[in-house]
């Protein structure tokens, strides 16, 4: 597990279901009672991991339904937090798809204007989680502010910048392959090769007027 992630701190060689269950089982028997107790044990847990399934738990006890009262943007510097000391998408990305986005949900106008300063940051983690934070938005997504926080990474040559914007697009290609298509069309002499495959796989499946629009996009190269 360790070598897979390229970390450098040690795993206890726990996989996800069991991790769960002991999650479930220990936030049963130790309930908090307050925002405060909620956000500070996360950030105990966070600050003083010595194995990585311990920043997990973490995540867990963010998003464990009995402190959804909690889900407030009081809670944002946390996750902000934990995004930028973990800088690594198996952190990053259930905060980034399930934390800020709740938070998008509730809050728009000032988590829209959040995910843009973002999307300009020196931070690359940043930068991904808003890219992603819409990933389960589906008919919901706001376009404009998932082609913002796009824009200023078009063109970047980091490599997890062009995963989440191919990511971004691909999960909106189940609404609208279309808008996709037209999108990468559009824009595909600025996106990167492998943005472009990622965000036209779920193209392949739609009806054949759709298909055709996707062969008239030239096949991109394969990276390196």
């Amino acid at each position: 597990m360790q070598a897979y992630m390229k970390s450098q701190m040690p795993y206890l060689g726990i996989s996800t279901v069991p991790l769960r269950k002991i999650c479930k089982e220990a936030f049963h028997q130790f309930p908090l009672n307050s925002f405060e107790e909620f956000r500070d044990t996360i950030l105990v847990l966070w600050r003083n991991a010595k194995f990585r399934e311990e920043r997990y738990a973490a995540i867990e006890l963010s998003g464990h339904n009995s402190y959804g009262g909690y889900q407030t943007l009081r809670m944002l510097p946390a996750y902000q937090e934990m995004i930028t000391t973990g800088a690594w998408w198996d952190y990053v990305d259930p905060i980034a798809a399930h934390r800020l986005g709740g938070f998008l949900r509730r809050y728009s106008k000032q988590m829209g204007e959040k995910m843009r300063a973002w999307s300009k940051s020196k931070n690359v983690w940043l930068r991904r989680s808003a890219i992603i934070c819409q990933l389960t938005f589906k008919e919901n997504t706001d376009l404009n502010l998932l082609y913002d926080c796009i824009e200023p990474a078009i063109g970047e040559k980091e490599f997890f910048l062009r995963k989440a914007i191919g990511w971004a697009l691909r999960q909106y290609a189940w609404t609208d392959s279309a808008e996709v298509i037209r999108y990468v069309k559009e824009n595909q002499s600025r996106l990167s090769p492998l943005s472009i495959r990622e965000a036209l796989k779920n193209c392949a499946s739609t009806p054949k007027s759709r298909q055709s629009e996707t062969a008239r996009i030239k096949k991109p190269k394969r990276d390196g």
